[in-house]
């Protein structure tokens, strides 16, 4: 299903992961967009379910719309400037898991790619020597499958679709990737999703860690 293609979001439940007086964690479904797009037929997303169930939420960050994982919003406007300096600032520690195709070698390593978007097909994004913004990415192979790789990455920056992009220049795109896999694989939903979050407390209490198991 590509990404422009029409929006049939999951109907699942609202998984609360945590909340308190300055953060709501919630478990985002993959297929459902984080914030409203344009339009009466895109406006059921996480942002609008969880203030649903907490009026005062606020958004703090951003997950693709076919990406699953934990997901934090803001209780109060205070905590929403402190958590997404914390995400602007890379102060956040985050790891996704995803299956790619191929036998990605060796074990561990970076990507150091710079992204840009890829006008002529946006929203698709791409690597770019001369014009692209600082993107890296640690990864970390969990094992090896039949033609496919289970692998933790550990995103530096925060570009757009970069670990997607990063993987593909690598020569092994997430599998059922809607923009970078080429279709070429019969993935039932794209294999990639936002496994544990690690953040600074608002209130400056002790630092808070979220962590969701992917369904894949």
């Amino acid at each position: 299903m590509a990404e422009s293609s029409e929006y049939n979001p999951p109907q699942d439940p609202l998984e609360v992961l945590h909340h308190d007086a300055d953060i709501v964690a919630v478990m985002k479904p993959d297929g459902l967009l984080s914030v409203p797009g344009k339009g009466a037929h895109l406006a059921d997303c996480m942002m609008a379910r969880v203030q649903a169930a907490f009026p005062t939420a606020l958004t703090v960050h951003r997950l693709d719309r076919d990406t699953s994982g934990v997901m934090i919003f803001a209780m109060t406007p205070h905590a929403q400037r402190f958590l997404s300096m914390e995400f602007e600032t890379r102060r956040t520690r985050k790891t996704y898991v995803a299956r790619v195709a191929g036998r990605l070698e060796p074990r561990t390593g970076t990507v150091d790619l710079p992204l840009t978007v890829d006008w002529p097909n946006r929203p698709r994004q791409m690597v770019c020597q001369e014009t692209g913004r600082e993107a890296l990415t640690d990864w970390r192979v969990q094992r090896w499958e039949d033609g496919a790789t289970r692998v933790k990455l550990s995103p530096k920056t925060g570009r757009t679709h970069q670990l997607r992009v990063h993987m593909l220049a690598l020569g092994h795109p997430i599998l059922g990737d809607p923009l970078y896999s080429g279709g070429l694989d019969e993935a039932p939903r794209m294999m990639l999703h936002a496994e544990e979050l690690r953040i600074a407390s608002p209130d400056g209490g002790p630092s808070l860690r979220f962590r969701a198991a992917p369904n894949f």
